[in-house]
């Protein structure tokens, strides 16, 4: 088993100097369809694309003034944690936010801190198609899709997501909460300060700040040997009466998760990370970043960043196959390490 780690090592190290970028190029305008295809997504090379958003009347328009005159009075399902981390690990937990419903314009106004402090940290994310069925009032603001990527792709987005945050907000895409609805979704997220691990989603992912600016930390898929995982009880949060928090134990089998915190790794737990290379990009108003899919991200955003990001499903090719042979190669390799040690990696 000693020889199949070496063999995974030696596997990602290589992919970093045949082809992998150490940082994250730029397109100045948007790309012909046969072109992006050939040089991005067909390799799995995320970029930065610059003047593809200005025909868009989001750009102008999505303020908290406009959102609350639009859809201030629909009432949204809204998470809500004690400390701004969902969908993420809690000791032996893999914890989901406690769901409410909630007006558009009372999240704001907690957001932007009106009215009593709260005790929770808010968010909205809810899915299975919320902005056309809950908000559709938005959908005139946006492309229902973006033309050059549905052409080089042959299909429509299967999703496309709404993103309204503040600057200590963290953030996920994709959770086993979310799987349940993966075709045909569109999401709203109004966000204060959440924060969930590092992640990777079944998407290409053409993300699209509108205001503000979104930070990024990327980890290419052949570097899933250093990126440890664990198996998880799932749980939720709850407040009670007083305002306290509690984590309520669910049923169901344990979720595989990332424990890992890429901007403050513990080393000395995950010593393998050291062998990561991650690369960090920013994306600012009117850019959009092409995330290629199986790509592990993180993403924090600045004060009142808006973003839209539509994701069309991966082809479930060789390219899949392999990556499924990579995890299944770091999971022997793991289980065959010391006796006690939860995560998968090398």
């Amino acid at each position: 088993m000693e020889e199949v780690k070496k063999r995974v090592t030696e596997f990602s190290l290589e992919a970093h100097d045949l082809y992998l970028n150490r940082s994250v190029p730029y397109l100045e305008e948007p790309p012909d369809p046969l072109q992006f295809y050939r040089s991005w997504i067909a390799p799995n090379k995320p970029c930065i694309i610059r003047n593809a958003l200005s025909h868009w009347p989001a750009l102008s328009r999505w303020t908290p003034e406009y959102l609350r005159q639009k859809v201030g009075s629909k009432v949204i399902s809204v998470a809500v944690t004690p400390n701004g981390y969902a969908d993420a690990v809690s000791g032996k937990y893999f914890v989901m936010p406690e769901e409410r419903q909630m007006t558009l314009s009372s999240v704001l106004d907690i957001i932007e801190g009106k009215g009593q402090l709260e005790k929770a940290v808010f968010y909205v994310q809810k899915q299975c198609s919320n902005l056309l069925e809950e908000l559709p009032e938005l959908t005139d603001d946006v492309e229902p899709h973006i033309s050059w990527m549905s052409t080089a792709l042959g299909r429509l987005p299967d999703a496309v997501n709404f993103w309204l945050g503040e600057a200590s907000a963290v953030t996920s895409s994709e959770s086993p909460r979310q799987q349940r609805c993966v075709y045909n979704r569109v999401c709203v997220c109004v966000d204060d300060a959440f924060t969930v691990s590092v992640h990777k989603d079944h998407y290409e992912n053409l993300y699209c700040v509108v205001s503000g600016e979104k930070n990024f930390i990327l980890l290419p898929p052949t570097d899933r040997p250093f990126i440890p995982y664990g198996l998880y009880q799932p749980a939720v949060y709850h407040q009670r009466d007083d305002g306290e928090f509690e984590v309520v134990e669910q049923l169901g089998s344990e979720v595989p998760w990332i424990p890992l915190d890429p901007l403050n790794p513990d080393l000395e737990q995950y010593p393998q990370y050291r062998r990561a290379r991650p690369v960090r990009c920013s994306v600012k108003a009117g850019e959009m970043l092409y995330l290629p899919s199986l790509w592990f991200h993180h993403v924090q955003q600045s004060h009142g960043c808006v973003a839209v990001n539509f994701w069309y499903d991966m082809e479930y090719d060789i390219r899949y196959n392999y990556f499924q042979l990579l995890e299944s190669l770091c999971g022997a390799a793991s289980a065959a390490g010391p006796p006690g040690k939860s995560s998968v990696g090398l």
